[in-house]
């Protein structure tokens, strides 16, 4: 392939946790103590939901499993509303909570280096930054699609690559972009958009996991930098 015909990456849409983050289980303890101020039953949502569902498919599916019956709109509004309230102080709380290796290097340096950098991630855009906030990486993000976007992944995705254009000032189009993530809903997610995908295997899944779950490139973590 001559230089010509090689695509230049302009955008990169990174995935919170698991990826940049690890927030130590303050995401489960918010929807816990929500559930439990609301409806006096401390939800846990690892029994009913899986990761890299959207916020909303989490509350709902857990609200579904201990109520047996959907929420109304009120009691779904209020739900979230809770939950983010609790997630500040969980978050701000949370001793497990830490920054994944290589992201703060990595991070400014993509920007010194001309890169747009944008969110892709199943959080609610409140919850994202709430995460993000404790250190202080919200700086970073001009941009994002996020779990109160839209609730499946190929979607949320397309609509970061299409706010990536519009902070850019162009059309960006999805060979321009690239999606890191850390688990195979990441590649999903991705490919559905049309964009490659990095596999971090700095959580849960490992590199051989990531490979089969359709990552186009692994890295052990972000310390090794990307393949731009």
């Amino acid at each position: 392939m001559s230089a010509s015909a090689i695509t230049e990456y302009r955008a990169i849409l990174f995935d919170i946790d698991g990826t940049l983050i690890i927030t130590g289980g303050a995401g489960a303890t918010s929807w816990r103590l929500a559930f439990d101020e609301l409806f006096g039953i401390p939800a846990d949502i690892g029994e009913f939901t899986d990761t890299g569902m959207t916020d909303p498919d989490v509350g709902r599916k857990t609200f579904e499993a201990v109520l047996h019956r959907q929420p109304t709109p009120a009691e779904f509004s209020k739900l979230l509303e809770r939950r983010l309230h609790y997630l500040y102080s969980a978050v701000a709380d949370s001793k497990g909570y830490r920054v994944l290796d290589g992201v703060e290097e990595l991070l400014p340096r993509l920007i010194d280096d001309g890169y747009l950098l944008g969110i892709v991630t199943g959080n609610l855009e409140a919850a994202a930054h709430i995460k993000l906030h404790r250190a202080k990486l919200n700086r970073f993000f001009s941009f994002g699609g996020y779990g109160s976007d839209a609730a499946d992944r190929g979607e949320l995705t397309k609509i970061a690559l299409r706010k990536a254009s519009l902070v850019y000032g162009e059309p960006l189009s999805p060979e321009q972009c690239l999606v890191v993530g850390d688990t195979p809903h990441d590649a999903e997610g991705a490919h559905a958009a049309g964009i490659k995908c990095v596999g971090v295997a700095s959580h849960n899944f490992n590199a051989a996991q990531l490979r089969e779950g359709g990552a186009d490139y692994v890295i052990d973590s972000l310390t090794e930098g990307l393949p731009l």
